[in-house]
């Protein structure tokens, strides 16, 4: 298979602060022919999510960090090319973690096939209906835990994993506040997916003042995506046995030192529950999950953004986009097949 070349993306030196070409460049190498039990896919879509940031560090996180020399690591979905399982045939269809990269060769243990045929558009088993999805649905159910009645708060409720928590609270009876960075999302919020109440964080002024405002009965849930400032504000807004669930602390992943939390002692105070969480928590109740995201979406009950962009060459600007507010939902890059 040498008359493929593969252009990767990978890790040259880990970034203080956003990363840049420097720190990620490019190589083409040859694509080697699947050793036994391997399948080389041509990727599709890949998934570009804040996780990446912490993995491009060496901090303890929930999954080794990116060794430097290898490609940068992210869900991939792709179409094999080759394969020398029995498994896996080429123009088979499917998913695994991969890297920015145009092919993947992986075990195949390590790929989750799809049917093509079902007429579910691919990229949604990156979004709504994959990783993303999953993380909104058992952080909010599963740690969030909502009650009819109850005031649930969504930091980057704008963003691919906030957006469906809070229709998912909806659905729940709760009532549902979201922050987002602009006008236009906090207009989606309100009058596309039915929040009752949204914040514009760039433009509100004081964080505590607004969110007292927008919550006058107190929070009960705090979906959490962002930490720092606006996770400060929101402690001295919990009631009694709130429960925040903390998803990502995207606004300190590209500063150094960021100073933590000022007002713990309200876990203290209100008897709050604080519980961190990622999605692989959840991996043997994944089948559950995407079945019951797959009906909300075929019924209409959920609706998403993504925001696809094409061209491997593209994939380093496109992932900073996460980290000033600029994209509109799911942000996803595309390889056109030829």
């Amino acid at each position: 298979m040498t008359d493929l070349i593969n252009r990767q993306y990978y890790l040259a030196s880990r970034p203080v602060g956003k990363p840049d070409a420097s720190h990620v460049p490019y190589r083409d190498v040859a694509v080697s022919e699947p050793a036994p039990g391997e399948v080389v896919l041509r990727n599709l879509y890949i998934s570009l999510d804040p996780a990446i940031r912490g993995w491009m560090g060496d901090d303890p996180n929930y999954i080794e960090p990116i060794a430097l020399g290898n490609a940068v690591r992210s869900s991939v979905l792709g179409r094999v090319v080759a394969s020398n399982s029995p498994d896996f045939a080429p123009g088979d269809v499917a998913m695994t973690m991969g890297a920015w990269e145009r092919y993947t060769t992986v075990p195949a243990a390590a790929l989750n096939k799809l049917d093509e045929s079902a007429g579910i558009p691919l990229s949604l088993f990156l979004g709504v209906l994959g990783p993303t999805g999953l993380t909104a649905y058992f952080g909010l159910l599963d740690v969030g835990r909502p009650k009819a009645g109850e005031t649930v708060l969504v930091s980057a409720a704008a963003g691919a994993v906030g957006s469906v928590v809070g229709q998912i609270a909806k659905m729940r009876g709760c009532r549902v506040v979201g922050m987002a960075g602009s006008d236009d999302k906090c207009r989606w919020l309100r009058d596309v997916l039915g929040f009752d109440a949204v914040i514009n964080y760039k433009t509100c002024g004081d964080y505590g003042a607004a969110i007292r405002g927008a919550c006058p009965a107190g929070v009960d849930v705090y979906f959490d995506n962002v930490g720092g400032e606006i996770l400060d504000a929101t402690l001295l807004c919990l009631n009694k046995f709130a429960r925040v669930a903390v998803c990502g602390w995207i606004s300190t992943y590209n500063v150094p030192d960021a100073p933590g939390p000022k007002n713990l002692w309200q876990l203290v105070a209100e008897s709050v529950t604080l519980q961190g969480f990622t999605v692989l928590d959840y991996l043997e109740r994944f089948g559950e999950g995407i079945a019951q995201l797959a009906q909300w979406v075929m019924a209409g009950d959920i609706s998403y953004r993504e925001e696809i962009v094409d061209g491997l060459d593209n994939v380093l600007p496109t992932f900073l986009r996460l980290f000033d507010g600029s994209n509109q939902g799911k942000l996803i890059i595309r390889l056109p097949e030829d």
